[in-house]
């Protein structure tokens, strides 16, 4: 009579002394880093700060009345600001390395089954956050602001300081690439099992209502705005469930192999 022999750990013999995760940890922080450090140096001699923040603030002072400019309030500013911009679009522009990073050190904890669902959610949500960002620079604000500007009083002289626009572009950013991750959120929900397809169908609506909270806090005050984050939430809603059933599919862990031995029809017991 032979022996049904459980199935090979994966991970068997990869453990690792905690001090060596601390080396690797360490290692991977700085390789980080030194791509962030890399791209700014680049950046800061081509196109340059002051060319960066002109490309930022450029669909603003195209909706400005003829003759404005921004201004700024602080006596640094000029200077601090540009060099601000140039940090983060480094950061940004480093984020497929630095969650290249993540991966590298987590990889090897991970199951097969669990990198068929971590690496395509980590290359999804870089490019659904780079898609928002985007969307919000190209689209939303060449709509909200010169709708702003229509409702400014004639007594009023409109002159935004460079480093407040510059909050609130990175405020608009951040709200509408984390927003554009609706997919991801709906994927690991349905992969961890916190909640069904069939739930995340019939909870569609309450979905939309709380969608339009969310988009009437973080956009400007104007309808555009609102409904031009609104509209691309509620897309992405629909995309995440029907990503959550491939993913489910094709991420499932391997089932034990069945006991030759065991009657038919009775379940084994790693199952």
């Amino acid at each position: 009579m032979s022996e049904n022999k459980p199935p090979e750990d994966e991970l068997a013999g990869t453990e690792q002394p905690f001090v060596q995760h601390l080396f690797e940890l360490r290692d991977r922080l700085l390789r980080a880093v030194y791509g962030i450090a890399a791209i700014f140096t680049v950046l800061a001699f081509f196109p340059g700060p002051s060319k960066l923040y002109d490309y930022l603030a450029l669909p603003l002072v195209k909706a400005l009345p003829e003759g404005s400019k921004m201004i700024a309030v602080g006596v640094v500013s000029p200077f601090l600001v540009p060099i601000k911009v140039t940090v983060l679009a480094a950061i940004a522009l480093s984020l497929p390395w630095i969650l290249y990073q993540v991966w590298a050190f987590v990889a090897p904890g991970l199951y097969k089954h669990e990198k068929r669902l971590v690496m395509p959610l980590v290359a999804a949500s870089t490019l659904l956050f780079y898609a928002g960002a985007a969307f919000c620079y190209f689209f939303v604000f060449g709509q909200a602001f010169p709708a702003i500007q229509k409702m400014a009083p004639m007594s009023v002289a409109v002159s935004p300081d460079i480093e407040a626009y510059l909050d609130f572009v990175v405020t608009m950013f951040i709200a509408f690439g984390v927003a554009f991750e609706v997919p991801i959120v709906v994927v690991i929900l349905a992969r961890m099992g916190v909640v069904t397809i069939v739930q995340l169908r019939n909870f569609r609506t309450y979905f939309i209502v709380a969608a339009a909270a969310v988009a009437g806090l973080v956009t400007p005050p104007d309808p555009v705005s609102m409904i031009a984050l609104l509209v691309p939430m509620c897309l992405l809603y629909e995309v995440g469930i029907i990503a959550a059933q491939v993913f489910i599919r094709h991420t499932q862990a391997p089932q034990a192999p069945q006991d030759p031995q065991a009657p038919e029809g009775a379940s084994n017991p790693g199952n």
